[in-house]
């Protein structure tokens, strides 16, 4: 539990970097803003039009008693607006790191050099980030369909798929969202996700704490810059990274605002 609250701790260390370089930060809440806006306008869609879907996908349930035919519609209601919630999660995500790429680059390398005092000499790449976003969302579509078939089962399922949906896609976010710091210290794939698992507590903290911010109104658009600095700073922890005398004297003089 201390290293899953030390994962969550992480986002909210991501969040000082508005204290360090408040301009990069700044610009990092448009291309959230703007992919969180035609998601959300597909997410109310959805919940608009999913009463009528659920009674055109359940036609044998009209000769049912009332309380049952409603009791089973109400859940599978519930279990396909949750699913679908968890995979715009992962998909905003995806979405959202492939559109604003330069500008998160941005956040990353202040995130570096304030809190190292250097930048790694490997580039992530625009095309490696497109292939982790696609990775991600086929990743994100399994764990929705997951989530959707164990909130369909009787009294325990919308908590249970809720739990695990919350879970899993902690998981999808911590590993992509570390992809680029890590990818920048010459990790590949493997490597990558053999030091999440070494250290799964803390990815899960992270994780779930992002996921967490991602599903309250808004929460995506405004910790997505903390997000990509907290997941910087999750690297240097898990890597064993100190900071140079050179960040430690940074860290105590004023912030840039045009940084």
């Amino acid at each position: 539990m201390r290293d899953f609250l030390a994962g969550a701790g992480l986002l909210l260390r991501g969040l000082g970097q508005w204290r360090r370089t408040p301009g990069a930060m700044a610009l990092g809440l448009i291309p959230g803003a703007v992919v969180g806006l035609a998601f959300g306008a597909a997410l109310v869609g959805w919940g608009f039009w999913l009463p009528s879907l659920v009674d055109d996908w359940t036609p044998f349930a009209d000769g049912w008693e009332p309380f049952w035919a409603g009791a089973l519609r109400v859940a599978i209601g519930i279990a396909s607006f949750g699913a679908v919630l968890f995979l715009f999660a992962v998909s905003f995500t995806a979405v959202t790191l492939t559109v604003g790429e330069p500008i998160y680059d941005r956040i990353w390398r202040a995130t570096e050099r304030s809190a190292l005092g250097a930048v790694p000499d490997v580039e992530y790449g625009f095309w490696r980030g497109v292939g982790d976003s696609v990775r991600l969302v086929l990743r994100g579509i399994l764990v929705a369909l997951l989530a959707w078939l164990l909130g369909l089962i009787p009294l325990v399922g919308g908590v249970l798929g809720g739990v695990v949906g919350l879970l899993l896609t902690g998981w999808l976010l911590a590993d992509e969202l570390t992809s680029r710091a890590l990818s920048a210290r010459g990790l590949d794939r493997r490597a990558r996700r053999t030091l999440l698992r070494e250290h799964r507590a803390k990815a899960l903290g992270f994780g779930v704490a992002t996921q967490i911010c991602f599903l309250v109104p808004l929460g995506a658009v405004a910790i997505m810059p903390a997000a990509v600095a907290g997941s910087t700073l999750w690297a240097h922890v898990a890597l064993g990274e100190k900071p140079s005398r050179d960040a430690v004297e940074r860290e105590a003089r004023p912030a840039d605002p045009a940084r």
